[in-house]
């Protein structure tokens, strides 16, 4: 099954809560964590993650927090998702070089089509900035159900 793991599903919704406030907002880990229903342990890491990646600013201090260090139009969903994930590889034979690598490459009819998926799913999550995840946001009340 292809799917992102917990700690970028979080990630993305570190990056929403900054850019639903607009830019130059600072937000605490605290309110984030709780806004968005983050569990306290995944915090640290992702903080620290989306910073090293450039995708977040953080402050220290009484008065610090934590902002966006560019506007979110110009903040994709494909960024975040790399920096947590990787570089994003539909299938393992998108790498093969030749035919050393595999005895089809020359001449495979899947390998093309992979390499097609793989384009368009790209290029739609780079098409998708926070900016526009933000404002669709806030047309959509989000409901918070208990689990317990």
């Amino acid at each position: 099954m292809l799917k992102i793991n917990r700690q970028t599903d979080y990630a993305v919704r570190v990056v929403l809560a900054l850019a639903q406030r607009g830019e130059g907002t600072r937000l605490s880990t605290a309110e984030i964590q709780r806004e968005m229903l983050i569990p306290k342990a995944f915090m640290p890491r992702i903080v620290a993650q989306l910073a090293r990646k450039g995708l977040l600013a953080t402050f220290p201090g009484r008065d610090g927090g934590l902002s966006l260090p560019r506007p979110a139009s110009q903040i994709t969903l494909r960024d975040v998702v790399e920096a947590f994930e990787g570089p994003i590889l539909l299938s393992e034979c998108l790498q093969v070089k030749g035919e050393d690598d595999c005895p089809f490459v020359s001449h495979c009819p899947v390998r093309s089509k992979w390499g097609r998926v793989q384009a368009a799913m790209l290029r739609e999550m780079a098409s998708i900035s926070f900016e526009d995840l933000a404002k669709e946001a806030l047309s959509v009340p989000l409901v918070v159900s208990s689990l317990a």
